[in-house]
């Protein structure tokens, strides 16, 4: 039954990474269909409701996973001592949790930045963010690699 549960929790985690990198993909379709005025080197742009929703459901999505692969994955190290002692597949689940918070902040801003541009109550000029969207959903394809990694290789040093 543990194991059931293990591999359950493995592909729940994945399935909301790919979705949320989905939904960035979504949003940023829909920012794109969004009226758009050029004018020199600035363009302005009306906000798209529905590449805000998707953006926002992308950023809670990703939260979510990262949390839940946080805590199904356990602590791996409390102190550096342990680091210096520690077996390589201890090493690599460390240094896939380093690699997994630093891929869910930039995920999470890119999705944050480019959510925050299409909220309804301003109608932007300037330089846009182009792409920040799409590219919080290939964060998030990169975001479940490495927490099924991280999730993998911390189960092996609990068993």
């Amino acid at each position: 039954m543990g194991k059931l549960v293990k591999i359950f929790a493995g592909l729940l985690i994945v399935a909301l990474d790919i979705v949320a990198g989905i939904l960035g993909y979504k949003a940023e379709a829909a920012q794109n269909q969004a009226r758009h005025v050029t004018l020199w080197l600035f363009e302005c742009n009306k906000p798209s409701h529905e590449a805000f929703i998707f953006g926002l459901a992308a950023a809670t999505l990703l939260g979510v996973a990262h949390v839940l692969a946080n805590l199904v994955g356990g602590c791996s190290v409390c102190s550096t001592d342990d680091i210096r002692k520690a077996t390589p597949i201890k090493q690599l689940s460390i240094a896939s949790l380093v690699f997994t918070w630093i891929i869910f902040a930039a995920g999470l801003g890119t999705l944050v930045i480019g959510t925050k541009a299409n909220h309804k109550s301003r109608t932007s000029c300037g330089y846009l963010h182009h792409n920040y969207l799409s590219i919080g959903g290939i964060l998030c394809f990169v975001h479940a690699l490495f927490s099924i990694a991280y999730y993998v290789t911390a189960s092996q040093n609990l068993a």
